[in-house]
């Protein structure tokens, strides 16, 4: 066998196509949008490279034209979880012992064929599927995933060459081994791209891995499990199984071989799996590793000497883009008393721009929110607000009578803890609590101290000094901190991304950093010439 160092290609950021009238990419994107919108796809679950159907069947609807059936998918249930499982763990030797330039290999073709020939397709399932417009669609299934596998890639040649050192005579070697078991991927609806790299990330690294999409993002989300099956993944490398929270938590994260667990969601779902795991602690043929990035109340802080112009674009676009479905999305604004008619003014007049509708209209800035049930909870604050004496609607609504649509709403909270202030809506509404410029350094703590969260901030500032006396009082908050530009948007291998506290554990998608947390790494010492006498020098007789 002919042995090698081999070099994994230097990563790039994928470039964003411009959607332009006129342009190949907008036409063929249209014609897919318009072929997919005509049909219904049966979606089964794949367990050992196989299709499995269930008699258990959901419905994958558009979120703006929520009588518009997209997808039928099958759920798995106690049987095939099961099934999975075995799957998983059958596949589990030869994928370990693939040389890892193929595994690797595996991902990198899948980059080039999203970024080639299946980019449209993948792209107009999460514009459907999940009310993209094309940009949030384009930034997220199209060039985010192609990122998250190459620069993966990359990551990971990086840290197989990390070696200890040696002492004369002696060869230490450190050997990067998967964990002990199998991998549980559970994935959000925002965004295509975590649905990718949630399972995809620990197979690289050699695990394998049963992946639960979220049941509002199946539609993309198989296409995306094909993907990597149509550019070589082995049977059982990552089994997809819809399925139903409840029954992951109870015949799959209680498994003795469950060695790890990558989630993005809800910080009361990451919650709850940390609970079953320490109730089972003592069953698991290892401690199994958690990593999650859950929920978020990010913020906006203006100084007196911000740019009104820069802050209020800012306040749009980190807010509204993708109806503020962003786990980054900025829900809350300090802004000081002595900008606020200019800011309120100037926000206000873009906000009246935005076009809420259907994403399969180009002009369209914000779609429909993802289901029902977070339309009526985002709805219930949004009349809070307009019925609250501590609070001013200022601008705002909803209406489903099609689809879940959420005006870009703007509020004003007289107190600091007004419930929109403090709790994750997960939607298209901005709170704003206006403070005395006097009162500074005091609503700077506050901003620290308010919610449990400390995922994405942003800072607005002209004055250095203050610039940087704001970077340190904010130290704790935001696991991804911005200054003079909104809390979204963060670019793999640029702003590896992740929040601590009630936010996850700060793991950093899309860097080294999360790839390390799927690896077991195994030291060996080798002698060249092994002693045989057992004495040391200080044994001599005096």
């Amino acid at each position: 066998m002919n042995n090698a160092f081999f070099t994994v290609p230097k990563p790039y950021n994928e470039p964003i196509l411009s959607y332009m009238p006129g342009s190949p990419e907008r036409q063929a994107l249209k014609d897919e949008l318009a072929r997919q919108s005509a049909e219904v796809v049966t979606i089964p679950l794949i367990i050992g490279g196989k299709e499995v159907y269930t008699e258990v069947f959901a419905d994958v609807r558009a979120p703006h034209d929520h009588g518009h059936v997209l997808a039928r998918y099958c759920v798995a249930t106690e049987k095939e979880l099961r099934l999975a499982i075995d799957a998983a763990l059958d596949a589990k030797a030869q994928w370990a012992a693939m040389p890892f330039e193929h595994r690797a290999a595996i991902f990198l073709k899948a980059a080039d064929m999203l970024a080639g020939p299946l980019r449209a397709k993948i792209n107009a399932a999460t514009m459907l599927g999940q009310s993209k417009t094309v940009f949030q669609a384009e930034i997220d299934s199209a060039c985010e995933l192609c990122d998250f596998f190459r620069f993966n890639a990359y990551f990971a040649s990086q840290i197989y060459g990390e070696q200890p050192l040696n002492s004369k005579g002696v060869w230490n070697r450190l050997e990067y081994r998967p964990l002990d078991g199998f991998v549980v991927a559970i994935s959000p609806f925002n965004f295509t791209s975590i649905g990718g790299n949630l399972p995809s990330a620990p197979a690289l690294m050699g695990n394998t891995v049963l992946w639960k999409p979220s049941s509002t993002a199946v539609l993309s989300n198989y296409y995306v499990m094909r993907l990597l099956m149509d550019a070589g993944l082995p049977a059982g490398v990552i089994n997809f199984i819809p399925s139903r929270g409840r029954e992951v938590s109870e015949h799959v994260l209680t498994h003795p071989m469950l060695a790890g667990f990558h989630f993005t969601g809800s910080t009361e779902v990451f919650s709850g799996v940390f609970t079953t795991v320490g109730n089972n602690i003592r069953n698991y043929h290892s401690y199994p590793r958690l990593v999650g990035e859950t929920g978020g109340k990010d913020f906006i802080f203006a100084h007196s000497s911000a740019d009104v112009e820069a802050l209020s674009a800012a306040m749009v676009r980190g807010a509204f883009e993708y109806q503020g479905q962003k786990c980054s999305a900025a829900s809350r604004a300090f802004i000081p008393a002595s900008l606020w008619e200019a800011v309120r003014a100037r926000t206000v007049a873009i906000m009246e721009t935005l076009k809420v509708g259907d994403v399969c209209d180009f002009t369209t800035f914000m779609g429909a929110v993802i289901d029902e049930k977070s339309f009526d909870f985002i709805a219930g604050h949004i009349d809070m607000a307009r019925e609250s004496q501590d609070a001013e609607l200022i601008c705002g609504g909803y209406d489903s009578s099609k689809g879940y649509f959420i005006q870009p709403t703007l509020i004003r909270a007289y107190k600091p803890d007004f419930p929109t202030m403090v709790t994750e809506l997960f939607g298209p509404v901005l709170t704003v609590y206006v403070y005395d410029d006097a009162d500074f350094d005091a609503t700077l703590e506050l901003c620290d101290k308010a919610t449990a969260y400390a995922l994405t901030g942003a800072i607005f500032a002209r004055d250095r000094q203050v610039i940087a006396h704001m970077e340190r009082a904010l130290a704790d908050c935001a696991g991804n901190f911005y200054i003079n530009d909104k809390p979204t948007g963060a670019v793999v291998g640029q702003q590896p991304f992740g929040g601590a506290r009630a936010s996850g554990t700060n793991d950093k998608a899309g860097s080294a950093l999360n790839l390390y947390r799927w690896l077991s790494p195994r030291t060996i010492k080798e002698s060249f010439v092994s002693p045989t006498d057992i004495t040391y020098p200080y044994m001599c007789r005096e």
